[in-house]
């Protein structure tokens, strides 16, 4: 029997470093876990925010193209949990039937869904150059604090800035279709295909960048699939749930439902 390996796809902002709690607590089940990071990434926060023109070229095609190699490459056919723009790559990858099973949260939104103004501005603070893709976007403490970690006190926010939050391409802002600009294809998903893995979106309630209206709405747009699609709400969470003090909650969750819908830790 193999282990079931599951590929986590961290989101906006965030480090691959956010998810090794997850990680940990995923293998002490049994399964195999993976933490990839985005293309020219580097190992540590402190080595992004020192390279970080690296990060410059990010873009939803690169990303995609890059989590649907690595989900491909795998024997026994992963699960993909993502959060935020992971989560809507998540969406993407098992609406084409690569992967084994989904679960997004606080995912990013998909196709024609917009997100409300007062989130939009969120994504963008300060100037918007929308014509000048070829930049970085970094956030403060006090911004990540104030639209990413909104729930919890400030000591414990700072911390998480500093363990975790690296700055991000506005090309990639641009592909989600923020500050005027054109979605890319790729923030399109394909909500009617029957024969895809089973789907979990999770949003928090008290989410400031991907409120849970838009997390709802999605819902709703796989409501014509016979597939397997599921929505859990988290009270009193926000955008920072997978990372701050109550992460454990929403892990176990996710962990439960695999089992439910049969993706146990060992696959025949």
């Amino acid at each position: 029997m193999n282990h079931t390996p599951v590929v986590f796809i961290h989101g906006t902002w965030l480090h691959a470093l956010s998810w090794e709690s997850w990680a940990e607590r995923f293998v002490s089940r049994g399964f195999l876990a993976f933490t990839p990071g985005w293309p020219e990434e580097a190992a540590t926060v402190p080595e992004v925010r020192k390279s970080s023109e690296r990060l410059v070229g990010t873009g939803l095609d690169m990303l995609t193209d890059h989590y649907a190699e690595i989900v491909r490459s795998f024997e026994t056919a992963p699960v993909i949990v993502g959060h935020s723009i992971g989560g809507l790559i998540a969406q993407h990858l098992i609406g084409a039937n690569i992967g084994r099973a989904a679960v997004a949260i606080a995912p990013a939104p998909i196709n024609d869904i917009l997100l409300p103004d007062s989130a939009a501005r969120l994504w963008t603070p300060g100037p918007a150059h929308a014509a000048e893709p070829e930049q970085l976007l970094s956030l403060s403490p006090e911004q990540f604090r104030h639209a990413f970690a909104n729930t919890v006190a400030a000591e414990e926010s700072d911390r998480l800035f500093e363990r975790y939050v690296m700055p991000t391409s506005r090309r990639l802002l641009a592909d989600l279709g923020h500050a005027g600009a054109v979605r890319s294809p790729r923030a399109v998903v394909d909500v009617g295909n029957a024969d895809r893995g089973p789907l979990l979106l999770i949003s928090g309630q008290e989410d400031l960048l991907v409120p849970d209206s838009v997390t709802r709405a999605v819902y709703k747009q796989y409501g014509d699939s016979t597939a397997v699609t599921d929505l859990k709400q988290f009270a009193d969470r926000a955008h920072s749930l997978v990372i701050d003090s109550g992460w454990r909650f929403v892990a176990d969750y996710v962990l439960g439902w695999l089992g439910e819908h049969g993706l146990r830790a060992y696959a025949a």
